[in-house]
């Protein structure tokens, strides 16, 4: 049987992994452009153009720069 502090943490969902574009970098971080339109502004460095993984306010890695296909429902 877990411990009561695993079984909490089962209960708390992780902070999702977004992708998106780096639009403008200053010393405090980056602003990324997110697929939907949105904008964020996050910690970390990379260059302007840039694709980026971001979870929880905080660059991850490069994302790689893939097609992107819009599907209507």
């Amino acid at each position: 049987m877990n411990n009561a502090y695993e079984q909490f943490r089962a209960l708390v969902p992780e902070p999702p992994l977004e992708v998106g574009t780096v639009v403008a970098v200053g010393p405090g971080g980056a602003t990324i452009e997110l697929p939907g339109g949105g904008a964020l502004t996050v910690r970390g460095s990379a260059s302007v153009g840039e694709q980026v993984f971001i979870r929880a306010g905080v660059i991850e890695s490069t994302a790689p720069v893939l097609p992107t296909v819009d599907i209507e429902l």
